[in-house]
């Protein structure tokens, strides 16, 4: 499926192609594919490119004609190159709901009229799409919230929320990779570490990856986190074949 794009000058040595303003996963599987042409073009200008919801951003090594560089991307996107087959990966992340944690659980629960058990089989029965990774290093924007757990951010932001923290925003869940402020609801904590930068890459998940959460003991969580610390932890996966 081919899209209506826009294509903007984004400074002097980069170009912002922008998609329809939805948040789908037909328009994320193009945005990839398009990346993906370009980074195996023969263009040799391009310094990097970053995805997002519905938009790439090319960097090029230096000042751009704007519009010579747009005509190339044109041909490229239009290009009836073959794409490789685009491997993602299913992570499975365990979260401990415990109410030492779920800070706003129980808020959640009156809120939402559904048990805290509820609320956590719900959160945990979806498989997450992984649009983009920003805000913070190791940030997944994670598409696929059920509908009855979409919560406004809080008010009062907290000033400190702690790393590995689940939250819900709107009609997004999140983990925290570093301790910063936040008006997300927290309803949980992982052990696991989404951003480390001793290792390569920093962060194991990338846009396209599907994230599954599942519910472990408190016990359970200190045991993961030691293996986390120690960095001998190995979280569970499966490859995914687009």
């Amino acid at each position: 499926m081919s899209f209506k794009l826009s294509y903007k000058s984004f400074g002097e040595q980069a170009i912002l192609v922008e998609w329809p303003k939805q948040i789908l996963e037909t328009i994320l599987e193009d945005v990839l594919g398009f990346k993906e042409k370009i980074n195996v073009s023969d263009v040799e200008n391009i310094q990097e490119v970053r995805s997002a919801y519905q938009s790439l951003l090319i960097v090029f090594n230096d000042t751009i004609s704007f519009e010579t560089e747009v005509v190339v991307l044109k041909s490229i996107y239009n290009s009836e190159e073959i794409v490789s087959e685009i491997k993602s990966n299913i992570w499975r992340v365990p979260v401990c709901y415990d109410d030492v944690f779920g800070l706003d659980l129980n808020d959640l629960s009156e809120t939402k009229n559904l048990s805290k058990s509820e609320i956590v089989k719900r959160h945990t029965q979806v498989l997450y799409t992984v649009y983009f990774i920003g805000f913070l290093p190791g940030f997944l924007y994670l598409g696929g919230l059920d509908e009855t757990l979409s919560t406004p951010r809080k008010a009062m932001p907290r000033m400190v929320i702690e790393k590995g923290a689940v939250a819900i925003g709107g009609n997004q869940t999140g983990i925290y990779p570093s301790q910063s402020p936040g008006g997300w609801n927290i309803i949980g904590q992982t052990p696991v570490d989404f951003f480390n930068p001793n290792l390569k890459p920093p962060c194991f998940a990338k846009s396209g990856d599907r994230i599954q959460f599942y519910g472990v003991s408190l016990k359970e969580y200190n045991d993961i986190k030691i293996l986390v610390d120690a960095e001998v932890y190995q979280i569970e996966s499966e490859v995914r074949h687009d």
